[in-house]
């Protein structure tokens, strides 16, 4: 039977997760909120606002829809806010065994109508919705961030997952006013699969010296009118999670051309991730990014 998506959960509150809550509130869906604290969902819920409120600065949004969308995410303690929800996105850390966990417990407070979704980046969803107790009703939705703003959604089916959950997925997707590349579900599927080997060959670029990280950034964003430079880019995303995707990717294909560059490996250890933590090929801590390199 088909399914008809009204209210969604997301689980993880970061980057992702309020992006996609404030998408779908948005558009019209209530909106259930979770994370392992409270106070992380509080300051998504600022943030959310925060960002609401320049589009309405914007003239994009009414001060009306601001306050609906915003009445339309509410915060769950627990799975157990899930329970009448009809669609629910996980958005945690790329990591298997964290996913896999998320599932195996959300699972048992959910209808049995509901569908399940991941917006991994890069691992099997096939893989993932054999954690579940519902293979068949469970779906790769991979928005690109930053949410608001990315107009692509990549829609992953697994191997089990079956019509009337890729139809309603699709239909959702719509709601929210995105584009949808269907993907096959293999390692980093069709947008990680060709950006981050870009990303760590301008990482390897660096590493041996070819040009430093200023050139290498303006050789692409003039040379290829890329709007970020790929090492910029790198730190917007996060250096651990370009790693984790490049370690899918060559575990994934078994092709050394997936390597990660160890200068990334280092980075990764030293801790320096990027924006997030104030460093990584640039250092933000001081009025302007400088590079680290």
């Amino acid at each position: 039977m088909a399914v008809t998506i009204r209210k969604v959960g997301v689980i993880g509150s970061g980057q992702m997760g309020h992006g996609i809550a404030h998408v779908a509130a948005l558009a019209g869906f209530d909106v259930v909120l979770s994370d392992v604290s409270a106070d992380r969902v509080k300051s998504a819920l600022a943030t959310i606002n925060g960002h609401l409120q320049r589009q309405v600065a914007k003239g994009t949004l009414t001060e009306e829809a601001r306050k609906a969308a915003l009445a339309r995410i509410v915060p769950a303690d627990t799975f157990d806010g899930f329970a009448d929800c009809d669609l629910v996105i996980e958005t945690a850390v790329e990591k298997e065994e964290v996913k896999r966990k998320i599932f195996h417990d959300v699972c048992a407070v959910l209808k049995p109508e509901a569908i399940v979704a991941s917006d991994t980046s890069s691992i099997s969803i096939t893989r993932l919705a054999a954690a579940t107790d519902r293979p068949e009703k469970f779906i790769g939705i991979h928005f690109m961030n930053p949410v608001p703003v990315m107009e692509l959604v990549e829609l992953i089916r697994g191997i089990a997952t079956n019509d009337e959950t890729f139809d309603a997925a699709r239909t959702f997707v719509g709601k929210l006013g995105k584009q949808v590349a269907v993907s096959e579900d293999f390692p980093a599927f069709i947008v990680n699969r060709i950006l981050l080997p870009m990303i760590n060959e301008a990482i390897y670029t660096l590493y041996e010296g070819v040009g430093n990280v200023e050139a290498i950034d303006a050789a692409m964003k003039l040379g290829a009118h890329h709007p970020m430079g790929p090492l910029e880019l790198a730190d917007f995303i996060g250096l651990d999670t370009c790693l984790s995707i490049m370690q899918v990717l060559h575990e994934g294909l078994a092709d050394s051309k997936y390597r990660p560059c160890p200068l990334l490996v280092k980075y990764v250890e030293a801790g320096w991730l990027g924006r997030k933590t104030q460093r990584g090929f640039y250092d933000y801590r001081g009025d302007k990014p400088v590079p680290t390199r």
